[in-house]
C-alpha cells in the first residue's frame, strides 16, 4: 500500500494563495494518475483536480478552474496543488490519492486543513 502525507495547509485570507504538497511512499506512485480531493464539514469528499501519471494532462472541477493548478514530481514522489485567489468556500480538508475515476483509492492520509477567512 502507498502511504500519503499531505502538508501545506493553513489559515489564509480570501484572495490569498497556498501550495499544498503530498508525499507518497512506494514506486508505484509514478505509474498512477493522481488527484486532489477536498471535504468540507457536512459535505461529501469531492475530486477537484487530477493529473495523469506522466503529468501531461490535467483536469479541474468547474469550481476551481483557473485558480488551482495540479502538478507532480515523480522523482520526488510528490504531487502539488497550487491554490490561488482563495475563497471562503474553499475551506476544507484537502487530500491526495489516486484518481478514483481510474482506480480504487489507496488508504487516505490525514489530509491538510485549509481555512479561508473572509
Amino acid at each position: 500500500q502507498v502511504q500519503l502525507v499531505e502538508s501545506g495547509g493553513g489559515l489564509v485570507q480570501a484572495g490569498g494563495s497556498l501550495r499544498l504538497a503530498c508525499a507518497a511512499s512506494g514506486s508505484i506512485f509514478s505509474f498512477n494518475a493522481m488527484g486532489w480531493y477536498r471535504q468540507a464539514p457536512g459535505k461529501q469528499r469531492e475530486l477537484v483536480a487530477t493529473i495523469t501519471s506522466g503529468g501531461g494532462s490535467t483536469n479541474y472541477a468547474d469550481s476551481v478552474k483557473g485558480r488551482f493548478t495540479i502538478s507532480r514530481d515523480n522523482a520526488k514522489r510528490t504531487v502539488y496543488l497550487q491554490i490561488n485567489i482563495l475563497k471562503p468556500e474553499d475551506t476544507a480538508v484537502y487530500y491526495c490519492n489516486r484518481d478514483w475515476n481510474r482506480g480504487t483509492p489507496w488508504y487516505w492520509g490525514q489530509g491538510t486543513q485549509v481555512t479561508v477567512s473572509s
